[in-house]
């Protein structure tokens, strides 16, 4: 087959404004994401609190913008008060949702503190699954009252004078699940997060609040489950929340795989309909935006290491390798919360370090960057502004899911300062180079490809698979991610 695609973009066609927030990620007490990820005191690189600051370093070259913290199922058995004080007088507990144990070393000033070292904005999730409103008052007072109570006093007396100012907050996590800790029908959940938004936001009304929605689209409570617990909360919330993990269970083949991203459009448009359809009974005026706080590619056959013994600390918990293929489907999921940045004013990769994350660190030893670090970032550093209109035209291929699907998948970014254009773009086919022709010159391509679809990056080759200018600009490689800038008119 020779392939072909036209790309007709219009700079002065601005579809809708993209929130930085789009470029978040998210650290959970989970496997080695904090302990020997973002935290290890007798690294080399440590610095004086114990964090690496080769992990560090790569943070700030991704560039996320907001990452959630602490959890994540962890957040559903947490007691926020174990993570605070003298290291040396916190309780050692039972991680329930992982079945291993938490020192909690770190806890809530600490990761504040290193999340805005490396330049993001916290955003905190409440325990409402074995806890309720009195406890995230309790823990909203403690991190952001100035002082002059006992709450704020004693995060004073922790060392933090000034409050920490955490403006988004997440009411629970996946409460949807029937594996989550203190899991709840709709009516429940709904009820119990409506009284928590409602304190909360008459203690501080320039807060956002974000309802935990539905986790799964494969739960038999989806999308149901996002309408009743917004007909509880839609006055006291902002946002809510929607998860999804794509991977190549029951796929027939790869370029079926290649196509799986379709699912997160899917999803949006549902719950975004949802949404509008709680406005419209509530006789509501303010629209309801999503926080895609949890996506990612993610093979559940990773969950625990070889040899897994229950109750352990840090285990090698969800790790996984990604594949050159696996960084054309994660672009795929760049380009969909782009092209729907109108309504998804919030998302978090899941997670940033070691545990299905973009990078990767050997205890006591180096770090290096996955496939899926450079989509990630070239978004984070070219995506922002406004999202313009394009037109996209190109042979496709026939899958049984999702129908007929292209080979050819673009979005295109007008920056705010300058006005350049940046298309992001991917090449499903194997094989086949695909020439673009496009209306305006290109200034630079660069690309993410390699002639093995399972190719990864490993602690011993970290940069097998990293970005370079295109052999030919405006002609994508097979199975390749794309970033081209083009000439403004």
């Amino acid at each position: 087959m020779s392939l072909s695609a036209r790309l007709q973009v219009n700079p002065e066609h601005r579809l809708h404004k993209i929130n930085p927030r789009l470029y978040g990620s998210f650290v959970e007490h989970m496997g080695r994401c904090v302990y020997t990820g973002i935290f290890e005191a007798k690294h080399p690189s440590a610095d004086a609190f114990g964090f690496r600051q080769d992990v560090a370093g790569m943070i700030r070259e991704l560039a996320p913008t907001i990452l959630r913290y602490p959890g994540g199922n962890f957040v559903s058995t947490y007691n926020w008060e174990d993570g605070v004080g003298p290291v040396a007088d916190r309780p050692t507990r039972l991680d329930l949702a992982w079945r291993t144990t938490e020192p909690n070393t770190i806890g809530t000033n600490e990761f504040i503190t290193w999340c805005r070292s490396v330049g993001c904005e916290p955003m905190l999730a409440f325990n409402l699954g074995t806890r309720g409103v009195a406890e995230a008052l309790a823990y909203w007072e403690y991190c952001n009252h100035p002082g002059g109570t006992t709450l704020s006093n004693l995060r004073i007396a922790h060392g933090y004078s000034e409050p920490h100012k955490v403006r988004v907050w997440c009411l629970g996590n996946e409460m949807d699940g029937p594996w989550q800790m203190g899991h709840k029908t709709a009516e429940e959940y709904g009820r119990l997060a409506c009284e928590t938004a409602r304190a909360l936001k008459q203690c501080d009304p320039a807060i956002e609040l974000v309802v935990a929605g539905s986790c799964s689209k494969d739960l038999p409570t989806y999308p149901a489950w996002d309408r009743v617990v917004l007909e509880h909360t839609y006055e006291f919330v902002d946002h809510i929340s929607l998860h999804l993990y794509v991977n190549d269970h029951e796929l027939p083949d790869l370029p079926a795989y290649l196509a799986v991203g379709l699912r997160m459009d899917a999803m949006i448009r549902t719950i975004a309909a949802t949404c509008d359809y709680v406005k419209a009974l509530k006789r509501g005026k303010k629209d309801l935006f999503l926080a895609f706080d949890e996506w990612n590619v993610w093979h559940w056959k990773n969950m625990h290491p070889p040899g897994f013994q229950p109750w352990c600390y840090a285990p090698a918990q969800v790790e996984q390798l990604y594949t050159m293929a696996e960084a054309v489907v994660f672009g795929s999921l760049i380009i969909s919360l782009l092209r729907h940045a109108d309504r998804v004013r919030i998302a978090n990769l899941a997670q940033l370090v070691n545990v299905i994350a973009p990078i990767m660190t050997t205890p006591g030893g180096e770090a290096w960057r996955q496939t899926i670090f450079y989509p990630f970032h070239h978004a984070s550093k070219w995506g922002l502004g406004e999202v313009v209109f394009s037109r996209m035209e190109s042979q496709t291929y026939a899958t049984k899911e999702f129908g007929e699907v292209p080979f050819f998948e673009a979005v295109a970014v007008r920056a705010p300062d300058t006005g350049a254009i940046t298309v992001f773009a991917i090449n499903r086919h194997l094989t086949e180079p695909l020439p673009l022709t496009l209306d305006l010159a290109i200034i630079e391509h660069v690309t993410l490809t390699d002639s093995d679809p399972l190719a990864t990056n490993t602690a011993t080759q970290p940069d097998r698979i990293t970005p370079c200018p295109a052999p030919q600009p405006g002609n994508l490689p097979p199975l390749s991610w794309n970033v081209i800038h083009l000439q403004i008119r």
